[in-house]
């Protein structure tokens, strides 16, 4: 008798952990730097409409595979393949679950700065001003001892399975996020210089909607901030229940993920504005300068310039840039460990144990050759695997799977015309954001 596959209890659930693989860096870290050196409220109007056309679609595409095969994505892409190719779609699987190594394997390393930096101000607070510049410091001891810390805090949530893991967590750790996102802005909005910034992000110059650069920026950020092209959200949308609304459950998370990539605008770019008021460089050559100087240089020096209630703001600020992290390294991790569990029988805490190895090895592997490996990871896997996996989930959903045609066949009223937009659409979009973000950045 097969075991009973694990599962979402409820809708909600769903929602809060599918939002939280989407809600990442990406939304906290890389959409306020984006809107910030491209026309902020412009580049906000552009993200609105790009989400809809494009990101929505993809997302959708993304979570109909996995809930139509109920399965990990190498079984779910073999089998949308089956008609055709099988061997094509068990290889874009395995190409996903290569990426989602490779992902966790940066990304935990991001997360563990993260968490050093949360603990920082508890350093300040007793006065061990050794143990707040380790902490503060860009060294290899640090990454030695706090990817392995976050790596293990993943694996903690992913031992538990999706209701009492995931799910769980999920329902504590994005309202959490929410909350600490909110009083943020609520704080900053009180701090001098702050209303230059609302003003940048929310008051769009229409002259730089058109803008190429722009467009394409919007369109790339808007992609991947929903964690899109890696298989999170087609191992998520196998654990709904095979009679889920999925077009409504689409809506819900992707409207959740763009809510807090809004808040985080609204954080990060009024912030930047206190910053300059208070004397910190923000702005050079009209680009805001680095993001990397953006999150551990400009913001703690703005934090630090508050003085004691800087302690404070530093804490939650770095609280939250964890738990973003902490919600995307999960969802990455139940990809190959649920592969593992489904297609080799291997129990689900061996599984994590495995996975959990192989992310530290390649982890380890970046850490000691930092300088060249580090970046060169981060730009093929979202300039390459990204774009290009989209695209192959658009084209397996709308011409190659069975199940994928009938979408257009059956559907009546407004899905019909959604079908046969992922069907000719979006493939050209998808295609446009590769060329874009590929060969002219």
């Amino acid at each position: 008798m097969a075991a009973i596959r694990d599962g979402f209890q409820s809708r909600i659930g769903f929602v809060l952990a599918a939002a939280g693989a989407a809600v990442g860096l990406g939304n906290i870290w890389g959409f306020p730097t984006q809107a910030a050196n491209h026309g902020g409220g412009a580049f906000l109007l552009v993200y609105f409409i790009v989400v809809f056309l494009l990101a929505l679609p993809a997302l959708y595409t993304e979570l109909y595979i996995g809930h139509q095969a109920q399965a990990n994505p190498v079984k779910a892409l073999k089998l949308a393949w089956t008609e055709k190719a099988p061997k094509v779609g068990a290889t874009a699987g395995y190409i996903g679950l290569f990426g989602a190594i490779v992902m966790l394997s940066f990304y935990s390393i991001v997360a563990g700065w993260m968490l050093a930096y949360a603990l920082e101000p508890f350093a300040r607070l007793f006065g061990l001003e050794a143990l707040s510049e380790f902490l503060k410091s860009d060294s290899l001891e640090r990454n030695l001892l706090f990817t392995p810390l976050m790596l293990l805090l993943t694996a903690s949530i992913i031992f538990k399975g999706v209701k009492s893991g995931i799910e769980a967590w999920s329902r504590r750790l994005m309202p959490l996020l929410l909350v600490l996102l909110v009083g943020l802005i609520v704080y900053i909005a009180t701090q001098d210089g702050a209303q230059a910034g609302f003003s940048a992000y929310l008051q769009p110059d229409f002259s730089k909607v058109t803008d190429p650069d722009l467009i394409i920026a919007a369109m790339g950020q808007a992609f991947f901030s929903l964690s899109l092209g890696v298989g999170c959200m087609m191992i998520y949308g196998s654990y709904l229940k095979p009679n889920e609304n999925l077009p409504r459950l689409t809506a819900s998370v992707a409207m959740l993920d763009t809510g807090v990539a809004f808040l985080a605008g609204l954080l990060i770019i009024p912030a930047i504005y206190v910053a300059q008021h208070n004397g910190v460089q923000v702005f050079q050559d009209g680009k805001l300068i680095g993001e990397g100087q953006l999150i551990f240089a400009v913001l703690p020096e703005l934090f630090s310039s508050m003085g004691e209630i800087g302690l404070v703001v530093a804490l939650t600020f770095f609280v939250l840039m964890a738990i973003a992290s902490l919600t995307s390294t999960i969802s990455s991790t139940e990809i190959p460990v649920s592969f593992l569990v489904e297609n080799h029988g291997v129990t689900r805490r061996s599984a994590t144990w495995w996975v959990t190895a192989t992310v530290m090895l390649a982890s380890l592997t970046i850490i000691f050759n930092f300088e060249w490996l580090f970046g060169l990871v981060i730009q093929v896997f979202t300039q390459y695997q990204l774009p290009l996996m989209g695209l192959f989930y658009f084209i397996t959903v709308g011409w190659m799977w069975r199940r994928g045609n009938q979408l257009a066949l059956e559907c009546k009223g407004w899905m019909y015309y959604f079908a046969q937009y992922v069907r000719f659409v979006c493939p050209i979009l998808m295609t446009a954001v590769f060329v874009n973000v590929a060969f002219n950045h």
